[in-house]
Order: structure tokens, then sequence, then C-alpha cells
């Protein structure tokens, strides 16, 4: 049987508290990308009670992503935004979800991110990366970014740290191991990064800002 609401929403104060379990509830994030970071940081954010998340991909699921994102056997073929939405679902099931299964672009990302105070990055591509943290900190001046960068291969996790560069933009990740150079990406390493950047946004939420 599936808790209430109520329960539900109490079981979460017990652990948090009531007061910031208010604030992750009221909470509302846009997460960019639902691959290894950004399957991960929905998955940390639905189960802190956050109340509102926005999943953004275009992506389908492919049996290359199952060594480190959120996603099943059985959803192979699915649009990322429809499994994740799936799962998210079952771990938290008041948790207001919406998706867009679409592709971001300069010219779009005004329109789709516009009212979300919090917007996580996780693109794979650095081009990608660097598009949308340019656009949004451009377009979008009263939102907060948290980006990952650097979270490839099996170096110590402890070289993944989260630094504020402005006090609109947070960057998480070892700033330099590349999938593409390396010896490829790893579910650990990075599920440490996507946990960097899902524990900076329930900072933000509550009240909380790097130095």
């Amino acid at each position: 049987m599936i808790p209430t609401r109520e329960e539900m929403y109490e079981a979460l104060c017990a652990r948090h508290g009531a007061d910031l379990q208010q604030k992750f509830s009221e909470g509302s994030v846009a997460v960019c990308g639902l691959g290894g970071l950004g399957s991960n940081i929905a998955v940390s954010l639905a189960r802190a009670g956050v109340g509102h998340l926005l999943l953004i991909d275009f992506d389908r699921v492919d049996i290359s992503n199952l060594n480190r994102q959120q996603y099943f056997p059985d959803q192979l073929g699915t649009y990322k935004t429809e499994a994740l939405s799936h799962t998210l679902r079952r771990i938290a099931p008041y948790c207001d979800i919406a998706f867009k299964t679409v592709k971001l672009t300069e010219e779009n990302i005004p329109d789709i991110l516009h009212g979300y105070p919090l917007i996580c990055e996780a693109f794979d591509r650095a081009d990608q990366k660097a598009m949308l943290v340019n656009t949004v900190l451009e377009k979008l001046p009263d939102s907060v970014l948290v980006s990952g960068t650097g979270m490839a291969g099996l170096d110590s996790p402890n070289t993944i740290t989260t630094k504020k560069i402005t006090k609109h933009f947070y960057l998480s990740g070892d700033g330099c191991s590349d999938s593409e150079k390396g010896s490829g990406l790893f579910s650990a390493r990075v599920a440490v990064c996507a946990a960097h950047q899902a524990t900076t946004i329930l900072r933000l939420l509550a009240g909380e800002t790097e130095p």
C-alpha cells in the first residue's frame, strides 16, 4: 500500500526537520540532461522531497546507459524523460514532475527554463554544457545554475568538489577528467559528482551558500 501524502511528508519532516522540509517541498528545480548526472540528481532531489521537478532531455534509453544511469533494461528505447518520470513517481508519488522531450538550444532555453530559480546542467558534451551555461547566465539572470564537469575515470572521489564561481553559478567536478580521453565513466564516480550537484541544490533551497 502506498503511504498517503501526509504520511510521506511527515516521514521526511522527521528526517529533515519541518522547517527545512517545507523549503524543499516548495522548491522548483529544472534538470537539463538525464544521463549519468541528471538521472542521479533527479533521484536525489525526489527522495529529499523537492516539490517540483522539470526533466529535460531528447534522448532514448540505450544499453550503453545502464552502467551509470537510473534506468532499467526493460526501459530500453523509451524516451529518458518518460522512463525517469515513471521511476521518480514510484520513489516520490506526490512530487510534481513535469518533463519536456526536447533538445535545448540558445533559442528555446529562455522560454523553457523561465521561472525556474534553480537549474541543473547535466549534459555530456562540453560544447552543449557551455551553451547552456552561457545562455542561462546571460538570459536568465535571476536563476542559479549548478553545473558539472569532470567525473570520468577512477581517480579519487575526493578530487570532486563544488565551487561557487559567481552568485548565480556553481560548478561541481574535478574540472579536468574527460571520458573521451580517459578510461570512461563509472557509476560510482559519476554519482559522486551528481551528489555534489544535488546537495548544492538542497543547500540553496535551505538558504545556504558556499563561501
